[in-house]
């Protein structure tokens, strides 16, 4: 049986830090920025850890 191949979407979202961590961008922040404070969208440029209830899924379509 062929190896299995990473899902190529979850590569592109998530990064790993060098302590194990699984870091994605935060969502809301492509449209309708307007209503949104600036403080809100300056919040959204920084990238939040994924929680651990989804840390099981994400890695199992890296690896």
């Amino acid at each position: 049986m062929p190896k299995m191949k990473s899902h190529s979407g979850t590569k592109k979202r998530f990064r790993t830090t060098g302590t194990g961590k699984l870091m994605r961008a935060k969502a809301f922040k492509s449209h309708i920025l307007t209503k949104k404070t600036t403080k809100r969208k300056r919040n959204f440029r920084q990238e939040g850890e994924v929680s651990s209830a989804d840390r099981k899924t994400v890695i199992s379509r890296l690896a």
